[in-house]
């Protein structure tokens, strides 16, 4: 874990948005299902579609994959590959570990 990347992932609206929306994706996301051809999926081994994501943020696709790829790299989001889908999950050791940190040194 690296408190910094972590830092600095959170230090944009939209990508805290993008945790909360995938702590419950069903609550978050639900509603956009009937829009895309898979249901929506939220199970903890596939997450959920990029598309969703960028659907309910109404930003281009191209800046979600920014955010997401940023939200990754600091270990608050795995992905998993099934097809041409992508599904992002939250990575709740990552949160879980962060938390700790910043509870123990502010």
């Amino acid at each position: 874990m690296e408190p910094l990347l972590i830092y600095k992932a959170l230090s944009n609206e939209t990508r805290l948005q993008i945790l909360e929306w995938l702590r419950d994706p069903q609550k978050h996301l639900g509603e956009l299902a009937e829009n895309f051809e898979l249901p929506l999926k939220c199970d903890p081994n596939n997450g959920v579609c990029v598309g969703y994501i960028q659907e309910k943020s109404g930003l281009a696709q191209s800046v979600i994959s920014s955010y997401l790829k940023t939200l990754q790299k600091a270990g608050l989001l795995e992905s998993q590959r099934v097809g041409q889908w992508t599904y992002y999950r939250r990575n709740e050791e990552t949160i879980r570990l962060f938390s700790e940190y910043v509870s123990r040194q502010l």
